[in-house]
């Protein structure tokens, strides 16, 4: 890419200089991310409108007001996380002293997602930030008006000799993917994510992988019906209202007992209406398919015959409008690809079980998800869930929460990805924890003569056996 060699060396130059390290830099840049999006809220709605058809509610729900309130609360912490903390030393290495301080990586690589363009390119944006490094944002090319809004407007806010937005498709990419990082941060497909975990190990660079999965929810029998009522709008807001199920926590199938199922599903259907009207085609509340390739993708998965015999409720399309009817199927076959891939869409299964309790090893026989959503009051089965699953996070009676809280570390493990952030652990993510231990010249012990050798050498074996050696050395006034 013409210029890029240019504006890797600009950004390392800056970065050398020490601009980005001060905690005033930093603190200036926050305010400038503030000011962006309270500036251009309506610009930024009306991007995600074209792009994914968002209303505004959502918009601000799920992106804007991510975003102002985590750089709020980085502006509020910042200087805080940077300052160094005091390390615990055993006294075998009295008199001492240590710190964890934390670094800048240096010049980072931040690759944005289509599905949430604005909150999920700018939140790790503000990490890098406040940690101090200077940046590559590069915003996805599926949403291509939010990517161009980025570039135009974000050299207005920050700091363009340190943070730089490149727009672009796939040959892009992969030029970017040839440079060595300091750090790179992704948030899309685990395929993509195998791509950008194998260019970085070329030069050995570390990385965060938000990815997805199959995040399951469950749902036991120990409701009453009033419970059931509020869990099904819980279960059709996060699989519908949340980018119509195109985004990484979006629940992927359901599971329920057999004799609980119709009356699910049922209650679901209800939901439906309730939310996006008698014809959701017509409701401005659900976001379209993002593209004709991803329209494909999930219409083959419907059209699998077996796949389409199992339809309880909705399956209806439109092509032109690359629109998907919020879709509830019945036990579709579990070797199908709606079944063993991502669904990213609007389609929900629902597995029946004879008994609830069978959900954990259906869970746990699968690739681990990037959230597990569970509604139960049966504290039993809830650390059964704890003890023999593993996901990026787990949450009861409830979904979607555990994004929007700042103090909980979000992430994935195994396929879901890895590594965290939102809130502090934002930070710590672009952020190199350096140690430092510093030690005085007293006491000092030196040999004498050869019995004494023999005794210090059992002496120091029996004091790092209870860890007091600083102590006794200090009493027995040991010295050079």
């Amino acid at each position: 890419m013409e210029g890029l060699e240019g504006t890797l060396a600009e950004l390392r130059d800056t970065f050398k200089s020490g601009r980005t390290r001060s905690v005033a830099w930093r603190k200036s840049q926050l305010r400038g991310m503030i000011e962006f999006v309270q500036d251009n809220e309506e610009r930024i709605f009306q991007a995600l409108d074209q792009d994914v058809g968002k209303h505004p509610v959502e918009a601000y729900r799920d992106e804007v007001g991510v975003v102002a309130k985590s750089a709020k609360l980085s502006l509020s912490c910042v200087e805080k996380w940077m300052a160094p903390k005091k390390g615990d030393l055993p006294l075998v290495f009295f008199p001492a002293s240590a710190q964890v301080m934390p670094e800048p990586f240096g010049v980072v690589l931040i690759m944005g997602s289509w599905n949430f363009p604005i909150s999920l390119t700018l939140d790790p944006l503000i990490a890098a930030i406040s940690a101090g490094n200077a940046v590559v944002l590069k915003p996805s090319e599926l949403s291509p008006t939010c990517s161009s809004f980025l570039a135009e407007n974000i050299p207005k806010y920050l700091d363009p000799k340190s943070i730089k937005v490149i727009e672009g498709g796939i040959d892009v990419c992969e030029q970017l993917l040839q440079q060595k990082w300091d750090k790179i941060f992704f948030t899309g497909s685990q395929r993509v994510g195998r791509i950008v975990m194998t260019a970085a190990a070329q030069h050995l660079t570390p990385v965060t992988l938000e990815l997805g999965g199959k995040c399951p929810a469950i749902m036991d029998s120990s409701s009453n019906p009033t419970n059931m009522k509020v869990i099904a709008k819980r279960i059709a807001g996060a699989k519908w209202g949340s980018c119509s199920g195109q985004a990484c926590i979006a629940i992927d199938y359901l599971l329920v007992e057999e004799r609980f199922a119709s009356d699910l599903i049922d209650l679901l259907a209800k939901t439906i209406k309730q939310f996006y009207g008698e014809n959701p085609r017509e409701s401005t509340s659900l976001c379209k398919i993002v593209n004709k390739n991803n329209f494909k993708r999930l219409l083959d998965l419907l059209k699998d015959p077996l796949v389409e015999a199992s339809v309880a409720y909705g399956g209806s399309v439109d092509e032109e409008k690359m629109y998907i009817e919020p879709t509830i199927l019945l036990n579709p076959p579990l070797d199908s690809q709606i079944m063993t891939e991502e669904i990213f869409g609007p389609l929900l299964p629902v597995i029946t079980l004879d008994d609830i309790y069978e959900s954990i090893d259906f869970i746990s026989s699968r690739p681990k998800p990037l959230a597990i959503y569970a509604f139960t009051r049966d504290e039993k089965f809830k650390k059964q869930i704890l003890s023999r699953t593993s996901s990026g996070s787990v949450t009861f009676n409830d979904t979607l929460l555990q994004f929007l809280c700042d103090s909980l570390p979000f992430g994935g493990v195994g396929q879901s990805g890895f590594g965290r952030y939102h809130g502090k652990y934002s930070f710590d993510t672009f952020s190199h924890e350096k140690a430092i231990l510093q030690r005085g010249f007293f006491p000092e012990l030196e040999p004498r003569y050869p019995p004494w050798n023999s005794f210090k050498l059992h002496f120091i074996k029996l004091a790092y056996a209870f860890n007091y050696i600083g102590l006794i050395l200090l009493l027995l006034g040991l010295k050079k």
